[in-house]
């Protein structure tokens, strides 16, 4: 798991709705938990879709054998 991160305060316009999704869909209990997790998860993702792009050339097709 990442180490955490210092918070700092932002301020800024977000869909109410698309929140309250966020809350529910991730089960934390406040906006801003919901906000901070959701911009993480977003950067984790990011980070692994440029791992898989820049590994795409590296592997051989059936290189890898299923477990």
């Amino acid at each position: 798991m990442a180490r955490r991160a210092t918070l700092k305060r932002k301020s800024f316009f977000v869909d109410e709705h698309a929140v309250r999704r966020a809350r529910k869909l991730l089960g934390v209990a406040t906006d801003a938990e919901a906000v901070r997790v959701s911009v993480e998860r977003t950067a984790e993702m990011e980070a692994f879709w440029q791992f898989m792009k820049n590994a795409r050339a590296a592997l051989k097709p059936g290189s890898m054998k299923a477990p």
